[in-house]
C-alpha cells in the first residue's frame, strides 16, 4: 500500500550563533552549507528509506529551486506523481539557526492558497493505506466529483471512508476545538511536548482518554524530545525511553520518528516496538548534521539500536 505524505519541503539554510537575540538585540551567526529539507518531506524520505511505497503532496511555485526540491525527493525514492504547482507563491525556504544543542526555525510565509487535487489524485487517495499530513495542509485540500466540491475535513472523512487512515503531525502547534473535524477517527495524533501542553493545558496523557474516545482517535503520541516518548491508545499507556547521544543537530529528528513510526505501522508492528524503534531512529539522527540526518535503511536502524541499548 502506497503511503501518501501532504506537507511542506524547503530548502533549510542553516546558521549558528551563541545565542538567541533580545528585542532591540543584535547578534552575530555563522553560515553553514543549506540542506535540502521540510517536515514532512523529510518524514517521507524516511520512509522511503525504509522501504516504504510513498508518495508527496505539495504546492510550490515553478522556479528552478522547486524543481531542485522535486527532483531532490525523486532521487530520495519518493513519489512525486501528484505535486502541485502555482507560479504565484513565494520560494520554500526555512532559515534554521542551531543556538545550545536546540533549533530556532523561521519559515518563509508562502500563504494558505487552496490546494486543488486533480481526479487521479483523488483516485490514488481513495485506496487503502496511510496519510501522514499537518493541520495548516488538509484546511487546504479541495477536489471536484461528480457530486459536486468536495474539502477539508469532509475531504478527510471520505478518504478514511475509503481505507485512508490519518496519521496528524501536530509537532508545536498542538490543536483546538475547531480542529476536531479533521482530527476526529485519526489512526494516529503526534504531540510534541510544547504542542501536547498548548492543546491540553498540561502534560499528562492519561488525562486525555474521555477526549480520544469522544473523537475516536486510535493513538496519541507525545515526544519527549532527550527523554523518548509515550502513546496512549485510551486504555494501554506505553513509555519508551530515549538513547544517550551526542547530540550534533535535532533539526528533522521529529520528522525522523513520525516517517519511522508511519513505517512500522504498514509493516503491522505492534505499537510499543514501533515507538521504540522509531525513538531509536530518531535518537540516531541527531548525532548526524542536516534534516535528513536520519534517512537510513532498517537493517542499519536496528543496528544501531542494538548498538546504542539503554544502561
Amino acid at each position: 500500500m502506497t503511503t501518501f505524505f501532504v506537507g511542506d519541503v524547503a530548502l533549510d539554510e542553516y546558521y549558528t550563533a551563541d545565542r538567541w537575540p533580545g528585542r532591540a538585540d543584535k547578534g552575530m551567526v555563522t553560515e553553514l552549507p543549506a540542506e535540502i529539507g521540510g517536515s514532512i518531506a523529510n518524514a517521507a524520505v524516511m520512509h522511503a528509506a525504509l522501504g516504504g511505497d510513498t508518495q508527496f503532496i505539495s504546492l510550490l511555485n515553478d522556479s528552478a529551486l522547486s524543481r531542485r526540491l522535486i527532483d531532490d525527493l525523486r532521487q530520495n525514492g519518493v513519489g512525486v506523481d501528484h505535486m502541485l504547482i502555482d507560479p504565484a507563491i513565494a520560494e520554500s525556504r526555512n532559515l534554521i539557526f542551531l543556538i545550545d544543542g536546540e533549533h530556532v526555525v523561521l519559515t518563509v510565509e508562502m500563504g494558505e492558497q487552496p490546494m486543488w487535487l486533480a481526479p487521479e489524485t483523488l483516485a490514488a487517495l481513495r485506496q487503502p493505506g496511510l496519510l501522514y499530513t499537518t493541520l495548516y495542509r488538509v484546511r487546504r485540500l479541495h477536489t471536484q466529483t461528480e457530486q459536486g466540491r468536495l474539502s477539508q475535513a469532509d475531504l478527510v472523512a471520505d478518504l478514511q471512508r475509503h481505507g485512508r487512515r490519518a496519521i496528524f503531525d501536530l509537532d508545536v502547534g498542538g490543536c483546538t476545538p475547531e480542529d476536531m473535524p479533521y482530527l476526529s477517527g485519526a489512526a494516529v495524533v503526534i504531540f510534541n511536548q510544547v504542542g501536547f501542553r498548548a492543546a491540553f493545558g498540561h502534560d499528562d496523557i492519561s488525562r486525555i482518554v474521555d477526549w480520544m474516545h469522544d473523537h475516536q482517535i486510535g493513538w496519541v503520541v507525545r515526544t519527549l524530545a532527550a527523554d523518548g516518548a509515550e502513546a496512549s491508545d485510551g486504555q494501554t499507556r506505553l513509555q519508551a525511553a530515549g538513547y544517550p547521544v551526542q547530540v550534533v543537530d535535532v533539526t528533522g529528528a521529529g520528522d525522523t520518528f513520525g516517517g519511522a513510526l508511519t513505517w512500522c505501522l504498514t509493516q503491522g508492528r505492534p505499537f510499543a516496538d514501533a515507538l521504540d524503534f522509531s525513538i531509536a531512529a530518531a535518537s540516531r539522527s541527531v548525532t548526524i548534521h542536516g534534516p535528513r540526518g536520519g534517512k537510513a535503511d532498517a537493517v542499519a536502524v536496528q543496528t544501531w539500536r542494538a548498538e546504542n541499548r539503554r544502561p
